[in-house]
């Protein structure tokens, strides 16, 4: 049987960012969903070793941020500062603290926090121009096997299409089963520290019981729990579909502005992920309904209360490893599908400054030459930036589908 590594002992892609940001920038934040490991990483990563980690979960950290924040933020020459969105004005003492420096001491605050609605706008206000933005997304594939990495898209990007395969065959890895992996997800403690579906579930119930209770309330803006639970398990319904919010509001007996500010809620905590639609007019992708899906499989499962894992959640599972990829890539590429107006459609996008990497996925063991449509529809409308397309399915061999359009297993890519 293979080992697991323990949570905490898995190396994050999301380092390399972070000491890029450490050396530029005198604040760092460090952003992502609650339960990603934010906290764990602020602890262990070597490059913040001995600097002090002060957490406002702690009631007398708090009660000093609230009462002197000026004095809190001096306590050490660099410090980390966990959940910062609890105190009001600690975020003007660090702006203060960093304009005093002369010349700017690069990484001298790390920041953390689960708000992020609230906190973004904070800093927004506060840290313009002293700020770097990390953020860590739930464990990848990579990172789970111990690999501190998410899958092989720059790796892709760097070579034409016809040397794919050679790229996607060096990946040595055994088979995992889409579905379980889907059940995992990646949060750490449910994906590597719980093994059953029940102890599962209980975690991810006391997740959103805090969830709901603890960063909604600093939000102040959601006047109705119920309400809120409500959409969320309607949104994890429609997982892969296009974002319809009058139609989703109706289904819930909510108002088109209420869905509207409960979805940004959703988004700006990193559970909920808007996909916009790609279009060569960059006006139009903004115009365009973008497609919905979760920030966690396992965790939207949970909520929605299905049994079982749909092709859309694979969908997502792909989705939210290209997000962990595209957060480190300087510049950074986009993320995007693509649908005709007849209803053509390919699932995923990927855009660099030179080349477009379309993207299937198919949960079925086999790839046929029909599944390749779209790729071959938009290789024939981007040909100039494109020269091949990418189909990831649940089998084994990697085969050239059609001629512009390679099959090769998702777990090899991921």
């Amino acid at each position: 049987m293979e080992s697991i590594l323990p949570a905490p002992l898995l190396p994050r892609a999301a380092v390399r960012a972070l000491d890029a940001a450490l050396g530029v920038m005198p604040v760092v934040v460090l952003l992502g969903a609650r339960q990603t490991g934010k906290t764990t990483l602020v602890r262990s990563h070597p490059a913040l070793a001995g600097r002090p980690y002060l957490t406002l979960d702690d009631l007398a950290v708090r009660l000093q941020a609230e009462a002197d924040p000026e004095a809190l933020v001096s306590r050490a020459p660099a410090l980390v500062l966990d959940e910062v969105q609890r105190a009001n004005d600690l975020l003007i003492a660090v702006k203060r603290a960093v304009d005093r420096d002369r010349p700017r001491r690069a990484g001298r605050f790390v920041l953390t926090g689960s708000a992020n609605l609230l906190m973004l706008r904070r800093i927004g206000e506060s840290l313009a121009g002293r700020a770097a933005y990390v953020t860590l997304w739930p464990l990848t594939g990579r990172e789970a096997a111990g690999e501190g990495r998410t899958g092989c898209w720059s790796e892709l990007l760097a070579v034409p299409a016809t040397k794919w395969s050679g790229v996607i065959e060096g990946a040595k890895l055994v088979r995992p089963d889409w579905r379980d992996a889907v059940r995992r997800g990646g949060f750490p403690v449910p994906a590597h520290e719980l093994s059953t579906p029940d102890e599962r579930a209980l975690w991810f119930s006391g997740y959103l019981q805090t969830y709901l209770e603890r960063d909604l309330p600093d939000l102040r803006a959601v006047e109705n729990l119920g309400d809120f639970r409500r959409l969320a398990q309607a949104a994890c319904l429609r997982i892969g579909s296009l974002l319809n919010q009058a139609e989703l509001g109706r289904d819930v007996g909510l108002s088109q502005p209420q869905v509207h500010r409960f979805l940004k809620v959703l988004e700006a905590s990193f559970l909920a992920v808007r996909l916009p639609a790609y279009s060569v007019n960059r006006t139009k992708r903004l115009i365009k309904a973008p497609k919905l899906y979760w920030g966690d499989t396992a965790f939207a499962l949970y909520l929605s209360g299905e049994s079982e894992p749909r092709g859309a959640h694979l969908e997502n599972l792909v989705l939210l490893d290209l997000l962990a990829w595209r957060d480190l890539e300087i510049p950074r590429p986009e993320v995007l599908y693509w649908r005709t107006a007849e209803g053509t459609e390919v699932d995923f996008v990927i855009e660099t400054r030179r080349r477009l990497l379309p993207i299937e996925i198919k949960s079925s063991a086999r790839a046929l030459p029909t599944d390749a449509r779209g790729l071959e529809t938009f290789v024939d409308e981007y040909g100039d930036r494109c020269d091949g397309g990418l189909l990831l399915y649940g089998g084994d061999e990697i085969f050239s589908l059609t001629r512009r359009v390679l099959a090769a297993p998702w777990w090899r890519v991921l």
